[in-house]
């Protein structure tokens, strides 16, 4: 019977305003039996979803909004005012269904997500191609996608190359071309091309799918706000109720006392809050900011310090190198293949760097290194071959008691100089070579720094493991406040404790693996990485799913712009419940034309909050074209 009643909702309310209307002309004929009648009906065909839900909420031993117009309408039919107990119960629900078609307006970008995930996926089996349900694709699958066709999974090109629209992703509207070996993933769309790919993650693993589930369980969330006024409601009403049989005491007046019960619902401030936070949250999911909720929102408003990783955040992390320097009369090619034989089992740029520069020389380094480990935040030392091989910082080779002569000291540091990571490399206890590997700083990054200065970061700061020289150069050329080098994943998880310490609020921005537990750390953490790494998405609060650090600056003045929204529609409910409280004990506002200004209270605040979903768009739009232009 109860899920009836919602399910007919709508035509409920409909019935209810073509009753009134009956009413009103009948009435306005000299009819006033039927009018009244007419009324009546009106009021308990509209009373009953309120009274429904008033019932439901004393059964959870919770006073609900539901509960006073109940009270209030009761009252209005005790004393024969059928207009206004019937406009009432229409105008409480029509203000239903406006914040429910609101909430749903705000939360199209989550439809149009939905919307976006591919459904069937064409697959060669058995030397034949099959087109089955998404569902069904497994792990290792090959997968066939032509121009015009979703990306049904996630994985990596096997022949082919293709255009690709990643927006759905990464929120980035300019195309991205892809060739073999590059990744793709589940909801992006081939503009132009034909890939075959290798299905890596599938179903609800998929970057798309996590998106979905990110974005759903954030617009579910609720800030601080919400909870407060939460909170705040349920004493709130019954203190109304208090108040109105204080006032029917006073004034001896119970159209008077019915009139404040029901002015005094608090709708625009119920509503006010989960508008914006639902709109704020679908606005950055739109442009490829993942917000993981209202909390997060509220949190990141405040914060007045950010702290940069380098490789992958500030730079692009997609280091090169620029040169390999070697000694005693070792052969560059024959160090490189060893060297990148050792770091197949590394997973840091850096030593992905050599792997790849390896297989552009079309070196052999399929042999495995023997008795390898990873030396975080150091190097690795491995054993290849017959060789034993050390490669990593100066720390590492201090530490493995490893000589390094003036001459090497002094070819390192030239080349940290102009801005490059020198790796040393150490085979049988000796020094025999130096990797400068070297990264370039992002476009946007300048721009995306004085932004954030501009909106309310009093401090930028970059921690990395890199050495002094390059960490100083890049510092210099955007500007930093500080910069601390040569650190450890831990060290950087310290810093961070300390500057909470010390009363800051804390952003962390990294890659989401090195940096996990420093993003942890922070009071807010947040991710670049494209396509969202999985611990990316775990453990940061805010997800960069285009690697842009402008998404970061828009992320933030976002954070901003909602809270203050929020906080707008908050002071307006209340100003306005205050006015209109004062008006009927003064006896200028009665009871249908007081909950008429109620009920528009309520939409100017859905629309305050709906301004968000627009939030930056022309601005972001002409800056996307502008880094385009320039990068071209």
């Amino acid at each position: 019977m109860i899920s009836m009643i919602k399910k007919h909702k709508n035509y409920i309310t409909i019935i209810s305003f073509i009753l009134i209307i009956i009413g009103l002309v009948t009435g306005f004929m000299g009819y006033e039996n039927f009018k009244n009648s007419t009324l009546i009906i009106a009021t308990i065909v509209a009373g009953i979803p309120i009274v429904t839900n008033a019932y439901q909420a004393l059964r959870m031993k919770a006073f609900s909004i539901e509960l006073l117009v109940t009270i209030a309408v009761i009252g209005a039919l005790f004393i024969q005012e059928y207009t206004e107990s019937s406009v009432v119960t229409f105008l409480f629900l029509f203000g239903d269904y406006l914040e429910a078609r609101t909430l749903a307006k705000t939360r199209s970008s989550l439809k149009e997500l939905i919307d976006m995930a591919p459904e069937v996926a064409m697959v060669v089996r058995d030397e034949s191609q099959l087109t089955i349900p998404v569902e069904e694709v497994v792990e290792g699958d090959r997968v066939i996608i032509r121009t015009g066709g979703k990306v049904p999974v996630d994985g990596r090109i096997l022949s082919g190359q293709a255009s690709l629209n990643e927006s759905a992703v990464t929120g980035e509207s300019a195309p991205a071309s892809k060739k073999i070996g590059d990744k793709v993933f589940s909801g992006t769309t081939i503009d132009n091309g034909y890939i075959e790919i290798v299905a890596e993650k599938v179903g609800n693993d998929t970057t798309f799918a996590k998106i979905i589930e990110l974005v759903e369980e954030a617009q579910e969330s609720k800030s601080k706000t919400e909870k407060f006024i939460n909170k705040f409601s349920t004493i709130y009403t019954p203190t109304v109720v208090v108040l109105s049989v204080l006032v029917y005491a006073i004034t001896r007046d119970l159209h008077t006392a019915i009139t404040f019960l029901v002015i005094a619902c608090p709708g625009a401030l119920v509503i006010g809050a989960p508008v914006s936070t639902v709109a704020g949250i679908g606005n950055g999911a739109k442009t490829g900011v993942l917000v993981k909720g209202g909390e997060v929102l509220d949190e990141f408003s405040k914060v007045d310090t950010l702290v940069f990783d380098k490789t992958g955040t500030l730079t692009k992390g997609k280091p090169e190198i620029t040169d390999i320097k070697t000694f005693n009369c070792y052969d560059v090619n024959e160090l490189l293949r060893i060297v990148a034989q050792a770091e197949t089992i590394s997973e840091h740029h850096l030593g992905q760097t050599i792997v790849k520069e390896a297989k552009l020389r079309k070196l052999d380094i399929s042999n495995a290194p023997k008795d390898s480990e990873v030396i975080k935040g150091n190097g690795i030392r491995a054993k290849v071959e017959d060789y034993v091989l050390v490669i990593g910082n100066r720390k590492l080779m201090n530490n493995e008691g490893i000589t390094l002569s003036n001459n090497v000291l002094t070819y390192a540091m030239e080349r940290e100089k102009a801005g490059n990571t020198a790796i040393f490399i150490a085979v049988d206890g000796q020094a025999v070579g130096i990797f400068s590997i070297a990264d370039q700083i992002r476009e946007d990054a300048p721009r995306a720094i004085a932004e954030m200065r501009k909106n309310g970061i009093k401090k930028i700061i970059m921690l990395t493991g890199d050495n002094q020289h390059t960490a100083q150069s890049v510092a210099n050329t955007l500007g930093l406040d500080e910069y601390h080098a040569e650190l450890l994943p831990e060290n950087k998880v310290e810093y961070v404790k300390k500057l909470k310490e010390e009363g800051h609020i804390v952003a962390m921005a990294g890659d989401g693996i090195n940096d996990a537990p420093a993003i942890a750390t922070a009071n807010i953490g947040l991710a670049m990485g494209e396509g969202g790494t999985d611990i990316s998405m775990e453990t940061a609060d805010v997800v960069l799913m285009a690697d842009k650090l402008m998404q970061l600056s828009h992320a933030y003045s976002l954070s901003k712009a909602t809270i203050r929204n929020m906080k707008q529609n908050t002071y307006f409910a209340v100003v306005t419940v205050l006015i209109l409280l004062l008006g009927v004990l003064a006896g200028s506002v009665h009871l249908a034309s007081g909950m008429f200004i109620h009920e528009a209270s309520v939409l100017l605040v859905i629309l305050n909050g709906m301004r968000l979903i627009k939030f930056n768009n022309k601005k972001s739009k002409a800056e996307a074209e502008q880094l385009q232009a320039i990068q071209a």
